[in-house]
């Protein structure tokens, strides 16, 4: 059984990701999406804490949210393409999603997220 993430956008009722998967140790957060070749729909990666991403290494973009400790959207960089670095000093975490994602699900600046923990099988 592997924990996963199900996202809500409680001010535009949306479902930003099903299945998110945590980065919450120092292993996991340098490693974050390094090793995958796309994320597909339903897919992210909250990364915690963090203020600050980078994409080198990366084969595919991604939207990058950044969340208050209150998951609070503070900003957004979306379509982050490769070999390039995005920082929000304010931010307590990270939510990366498939490119294009934030858009799809109306999610804006100041939109509140919240977390729910659930388990799939492995």
């Amino acid at each position: 059984m592997t924990v996963k993430l199900l996202i809500k956008n409680t001010n535009r009722n949306s479902v930003v990701a099903t299945n998110a998967d945590m980065a919450d140790t120092s292993q996991k957060r340098r490693t974050g999406l390094l090793k995958h070749t796309h994320l597909a729909a339903g897919e992210g990666l909250w990364i915690v804490p963090c203020e600050a991403v980078h994409t080198f290494g990366m084969k595919f973009p991604i939207d990058v949210l950044y969340l208050s400790k209150q998951k609070k959207v503070l900003k957004i960089r979306d379509n982050m393409k490769k070999s390039r670095m995005s920082v929000c000093f304010r931010a307590h975490s990270v939510l990366e999603l498939p490119a294009g994602h934030a858009a799809l699900t109306g999610t804006l600046v100041g939109d509140q997220l919240e977390f729910t923990k659930h388990t799939v099988e492995s």
